[in-house]
Formats: structure tokens, C-alpha cells, sequence
């Protein structure tokens, strides 16, 4: 499928999806963002019913009512921004009890963190204080503390030893929120699950235990021209072992994106927002159209990680050096050429990985860090199961999948570690 039919089709989508209101004069248009305006639609709502994330938002509006100045304000949204990835992370990992309050959908579900941030969000959007007033600027600050709080940004912590007083190695992990959203509204993505599944956690590799610490990221083009990702990793990077962005690629497969490029291909993202441009980035007139893994993806591609294959993804599609119209290469770019897709294409995914590895380069750390990117499979529900408007959010398949995953994620950062110099 050509890319501009791709944009089409998602548009198309879009309108098909959108609630009627939308459709209907100025005057009637929905207010909040296209994310919060989703959240109405009976799959998110169900998602949030059946995990017990539906008294997220009610509790924070009250709290935030509770307020009688902007410290106060402020504090609330710290508090329970941070309270709700917390919740979610230990529901993934099974902490808390099972009962009816806490809903019957699987715990290693990620969309009830995802839409419980919208529905966080869409409260303190519409917050209107009581005696005392409190500006756009220093409103948008508070959804700004609200976004990064609960995403983990803000709690990345590497202890120097378990409890056993063995020292820890440090592996660092982001994911992303679920996308296309608008095409069915069910999605789940198998990269913020793993990073929900592996907060924390410490695996066990040749050289000994290695602590995982992860993050989640918006699925949003402005985000991450601002800075979320440089703004987020750069502390932690001198100070890990290993890291890997991970996103969902390709249908029935992984793949290690051996280079990633300088540019943006203009897919919408979750504000239904396009941008195509050079990747946008501190510094621009010494920005390499390229970067590279340096993951070890040869080790990674042999070993037996799951059920999925793994692939050392090496395709581009450049324009070449003096020419003017894109080429694929299967074999990685060639000299002086201009990026057009990396290896995981010219969306979000190629673009955190780019940003990754080029924030690795600048701090002076490609010879010694080992980091780059990782493709998941496609996350599908099980057969008869793939009607937006009349399927179920979740079915037996679909956690299998997830979980298979999740597990083979944990594999390929054993592997990636035993396999370190």
C-alpha cells in the first residue's frame, strides 16, 4: 500500500469514527483533543469498566477540587500522576488483589494506563479553580507534570544492588501508547505492555542480575519535537548497561532496526496531526541523516528468543547523493544520501530510535552503549475477532499473543546483555 493511499484510508477512517458531533456546525464542535474526544466510545469505556480504571479520573477531579492554590494544584497532579503508573505497573505484574472492584480484564493489559491518562487529562483540562485563578501558561504546565508523572518519565531508579547485595546492571526500556486509534479503538500496543510487564523487574544475565527500568511515550509528532525523548534519556543513558526503544512493527515477526533516519514521513498521530520534515533537533547543522544500533543483533537474530522470528532488518529508502528521487536499499544507505525511511520507516518508531542513538552519539557513548531499536509483531486478536464495530476488546488469542510478546521481549534483553564485549 502506497503511503499517500495509506493517509487516505486513515482519514477516511477518522470521519467514519469520529462521534456525530463532529460533523456538526462550529458551534456544536467537541472541545478537548482528538485523544480525549475517543473517549466516549464504548471500547475505551468498556476497557476502563473492566480493569478498574474508571474511578481514576472521578477521584483526581475530586482532589483537584480539594485545592485551594496552584502549589496545591500542583502537588495533586504529581501525586496521582505518579499513582496511576505505579497502578498500572503493578497490575501487570500481578501485585494487588483480583476482585471485582479490579475488574476482569487481563492484567497484562495495557490500554486501561492509556485511557485513564486521557480521561485524567480531559478533567484538568476542563478544571476551573476556586479563589484563586491560575494562567494558560501554568495550565498547560500541570498537564505537562500529569503526562510525564504518569508515564514513568520521572521514576526511573537503579539501585547498586538487590536485595541479596548482588550489584545490578541497568537496562533501560521505552514503549508506546496504542495508535491508529481511530481504525479501531480496541488497539492495544505490545510496546507499552512490556514496559509496563518489566518495570522494575531484574533479569538474569551471564554477568549477573540486571534491573529494568522503563517508560512510556505519546504517540504525538509535537511531543517529541519539544524534547520528551532528549528531556527523558538524557541522565539515564551514561549511567545504563543496555537500552532499547520498542515499538509494534510488522505482522507475525520482530525485527532489530539496524539504521535509523532523519525524517519524518507525515503518517497522522493520535491528535490526528501529520508533520514531514527532517526530524527536528537541537543542533541541526550537525545532524547526521543516520544513525545505527548498536545492539548486538547478530547474537540477538541467532539465538531463540520465542515463538516469533527475528529479523536483522537492514532496508532504507534513501534519496541518493546528487539525485533526487527516493530508492530503496535493502542493504542499509549509501554514502552522502538523505534519509526518506530507517529501517523501521518514518513514523514515531524510527523517530525515537533516531533520537535515541543520536542523543548516544552526542554524549560520546556509541563505542561502549549498546542501544537501538526493536520491532514487535503486530498485536491481533484472535479470528473472528477483528471487527472494530462489533468485536470484543479483548479474547484469548489476543492475551496469548501479548504475553508471547512480552516474554520474548524479555528474552531478546537477556540475550542482548550475555552478548555485551
Amino acid at each position: 500500500m502506497s503511503r499517500k493511499l495509506a493517509l487516505g484510508i486513515t482519514l477516511l477512517l477518522s470521519l467514519a469514527a469520529a462521534p456525530a458531533s463532529a460533523t456538526a456546525s462550529a458551534t456544536d464542535a467537541p472541545t478537548g483533543t482528538a485523544e480525549e474526544q475517543r473517549l466516549d466510545r464504548a471500547a475505551p469505556q468498556e476497557i476502563l469498566r473492566r480493569s478498574g480504571f474508571d474511578a481514576v479520573a472521578p477521584e483526581f477531579a475530586r482532589a483537584l477540587g480539594r485545592a485551594h492554590s496552584y502549589g496545591e494544584a500542583e502537588r495533586v497532579v504529581e501525586r496521582q500522576g505518579s499513582a496511576l503508573w505505579q497502578r498500572a505497573v503493578d497490575r501487570a505484574q500481578g501485585r494487588g488483589a483480583v476482585n471485582a472492584k479490579a475488574g476482569d480484564l487481563s492484567r497484562d493489559d495495557d490500554r486501561p494506563l492509556y485511557w485513564a491518562r486521557i480521561a485524567m487529562t480531559r478533567e484538568l483540562r476542563q478544571w476551573e479553580p476556586t479563589g484563586f485563578g491560575v494562567s494558560d501558561t501554568r495550565h498547560s504546565r500541570l498537564i505537562r507534570v500529569l503526562e510525564s508523572t504518569s508515564r514513568g518519565h520521572d521514576s526511573i531508579r537503579y539501585p547498586k544492588s538487590d536485595p541479596a547485595g548482588h550489584r545490578l546492571k541497568r537496562i533501560l526500556v521505552t514503549g508506546f501508547d496504542p495508535f491508529t486509534l481511530d481504525r479501531d479503538t480496541r488497539i492495544s500496543n505490545p510496546s507499552g505492555a512490556t514496559a509496563l510487564a518489566l518495570d522494575g523487574t531484574v533479569i538474569d544475565t551471564a554477568d549477573g542480575p540486571a534491573r529494568v527500568e522503563t517508560t512510556v511515550f505519546p504517540v504525538r509528532w509535537d511531543d517529541f519535537a519539544e524534547g520528551t525523548v532528549e528531556r527523558t534519556l538524557r541522565a539515564h543513558l551514561p549511567r545504563v548497561d543496555l537500552f532499547t526503544t520498542i515499538s509494534q512493527g510488522r505482522a507475525g515477526r520482530f525485527d532489530i532496526e539496524r539504521t535509523n533516519g532523519a525524517w519524518r514521513g507525515g503518517f497522522p498521530d493520535n491528535e490526528n496531526l501529520s508533520r514531514t520534515e527532517t526530524v527536528p533537533v537541537t543542533d541541526p547543522a550537525s545532524q547526521p541523516q543516520w544513525t545505527s544500533t548498536t545492539l548486538p543483533y547478530k547474537e540477538i537474530v541467532s539465538a531463540e528468543t520465542g515463538r516469533f522470528p527475528v529479523y536483522d532488518n537492514t532496508k532504507v529508502t534513501e534519496i541518493p547523493a546528487g539525485q533526487t528521487a527516493p530508492v530503496v536499499r535493502p542493504d542499509g544507505p549509501t554514502d552522502g544520501s538523505t534519509a526518506r525511511e530507517g529501517g523501521g520507516g518514518n513514523y514515531l518508531s524510527n523517530e525515537i530510535a533516531y533520537r535515541a542513538t543520536l542523543l548516544r552519539d552526542r554524549l560520546g557513548l556509541h563505542d561502549r552503549l549498546p542501544g537501538g531499536h526493536v520491532h514487535t509483531p503486530i498485536l491481533e486478536f484472535g479470528a473472528g475477532n477483528t471487527d472494530p464495530a462489533t468485536g470484543e476488546i479483548t479474547d484469548p488469542e489476543f492475551v496469548r499473543n501479548r504475553l508471547d510478546i512480552i516474554a520474548q521481549v524479555r528474552q531478546i534483553l537477556t540475550t542482548a546483555m550475555n552478548a555485551r564485549p
